[in-house]
């Protein structure tokens, strides 16, 4: 059994003071709903914030992870978060999210290096795959997802990929209000993505990673989303900075 999880994404958003009051009003409820490790659930603050959150969610079942980091482990990249300054408060990381693709040029080498230091230094990467619009209308999409999910896994190893979660994140969806249906994000995750894991491994591989959906997940759509079989929860953008609605979507995968 993949047991769900879901992370919120909270982007570039809330101050210190601002996470300390998110985390507040979701602790003790997300507390309830993964108690018994039905649900994973993930926060994933800005970076200035993580250690508030961490030390605001410690002894309960909630975790943390940042929203990006360095492939090195430490040197002169000015503005860098390396590995090793993530440990202590994290447990995830996301990596390759389409906004770093698109506004900050990243690309599926960097998506790999950085894939592969999470895991060197024990960070569950959340590696982000999708197509844009234009792809998505051109019939592009298996090709295009399916080359990210082989990118991001090279020179992984069997026993190390399956520590991975994947977010399947259509970049057409994202912010935009459009979600993909569930059947079409279960169908690109079961033949695609599960498809380039079992090319790459093995069947049983490919049936042990969990790949969430991400792309306008709200509390009103996301019963569609978690009803399919290949979908294991959700990377929730804007939907995670309201303590109501991430509550209900982190309920609705505990369900």
């Amino acid at each position: 059994m993949r047991i769900p999880i879901i992370a919120g994404n909270w982007k570039m958003n809330k101050t210190i003071a601002e996470a300390r009051e998110l985390v507040g009003a979701l602790r003790d409820e997300l507390t309830r709903v993964a108690a018994d490790g039905k649900v994973q659930i993930v926060l994933c603050p800005p970076f200035i914030a993580l250690a508030e959150v961490a030390a605001r969610v410690k002894e309960t079942p909630i975790k943390v992870g940042a929203q990006n980091l360095f492939w090195e482990v430490k040197g002169a990249y000015t503005g860098e978060i390396a590995p090793p300054m993530l440990n202590e408060v994290c447990d995830y990381v996301i990596i390759g999210h389409s906004e770093r693709r698109q506004y900050f040029g990243e690309t599926d080498e960097g998506v790999n290096k950085k894939t592969r230091v999470a895991l060197a230094h024990h960070l569950t990467p959340i590696v982000c795959v999708g197509e844009n619009l234009q792809q998505n209308e051109a019939g592009q999409t298996a090709q295009i997802v399916g080359a990210q999910v082989r990118a991001a896994f090279t020179e992984i190893a069997r026993d190390d990929a399956r520590r991975c979660v994947i977010a399947y994140e259509p970049v057409w969806a994202i912010g935009t209000g459009k979600a993909a249906s569930g059947a079409g994000a279960n169908a690109v995750i079961g033949l695609t993505i599960r498809g380039a894991l079992a090319d790459l491994y093995d069947e049983a591989t490919a049936q042990t990673i969990r790949v969430q959906y991400g792309g306008s997940v709200t509390p009103k759509n996301v019963a569609e989303f978690f009803a399919q079989p290949e979908i294991d929860g959700a990377l929730v953008g804007g939907a995670s900075l309201l303590a109501a609605d991430f509550i209900a979507i982190c309920q609705a995968a505990r369900k």
